[in-house]
């Protein structure tokens, strides 16, 4: 996104809020949930300025994979609008939005079992341009496993699946990646090798909103922190900030105010 501004941009809400004349790549303005009789996201106003490194973190049911999912377009939004570099998301389909700029990770691995490293990395390339194997060698010597190359996904480790699919959901360079609890399951070297990734993906420009519910991890890839609870934005600020918080500690933890 370039900081210039441009005459021949019509002035709209999504350029007035994520365009060129200002630092702020995704906001969601007043953006709802509703599943029935309950509220799963309500009224959530949230922006992530470019080349930020944003964690998202709250209670069980707090509703933060369904905010990634409205965000992504896997659920349809019940109020409110989704803007992103100037663009107006909210009644796009999910290829659009990725065609944007914006991409991501889900809980579970999501990789071909029985394609190669290698190949898995090719999916996300077929709809592109780019020089494949120039792409494909630096995503993997990204996500450290050149030496795997030919290997089939089924033999990874649970860690180096996660790994895997955070290549393919960075080999088209999106200016936003979403990753929902990125280290669950994994062992303490595995989050290691993760949390280097993420702060290597963000340290080349890219912006990331992680959801997660280990704290330490949190602590360790943080710039800026958001606890929803209920649906709604419950405090932002430093993992300092939260950390201190007595009605997080409350929430989040349980503990006593």
């Amino acid at each position: 996104m370039s900081n210039a501004s441009d005459p021949t941009i019509m002035s709209t809400p999504a350029v007035d809020r994520t365009g060129p004349d200002t630092d702020i790549l995704l906001a969601t303005e007043g953006l709802t949930k509703h599943f029935g009789g309950l509220t799963a996201v309500d009224s959530v106003d949230l922006s992530v300025k470019e080349g930020e490194l944003r964690c998202l973190i709250g209670p069980n049911g707090a509703g933060k994979s369904t905010l990634l999912d409205l965000i992504t377009g896997q659920l349809e939004s019940s109020e409110g609008s989704i803007y992103f570099d100037g663009m107006d998301l909210t009644d796009l389909d999910t290829h659009e939005r990725i065609d944007a700029g914006l991409s991501v990770k889900f809980q579970s691995p999501h990789v071909y079992e029985d394609l190669s490293v290698t190949e898995n990395l090719q999916i996300p390339l077929q709809r592109t341009d780019r020089d494949v194997n120039e792409t494909i060698n630096r995503t993997l010597d990204r996500i450290g496993l050149s030496a795997r190359r030919d290997v089939q996904a089924a033999e990874l480790s649970h860690g180096q699946q996660q790994r895997l699919e955070i290549g393919m959901a960075t080999t088209l360079d999106p200016e936003l990646l979403l990753l929902d609890e990125p280290v669950a399951g994994m062992s303490v070297e595995e989050t290691n090798e993760v949390a280097e990734l993420i702060q290597s993906l963000n340290d080349d420009g890219m912006a990331l909103v992680v959801i997660e519910h280990d704290m330490e991890f949190v602590d360790e890839i943080s710039q800026q922190v958001t606890v929803l609870n209920q649906g709604e934005i419950f405090r932002q600020g430093t993992i300092e900030e939260i950390q201190d918080d007595p009605d997080v500690r409350r929430i989040y933890l349980g503990e006593e105010a």
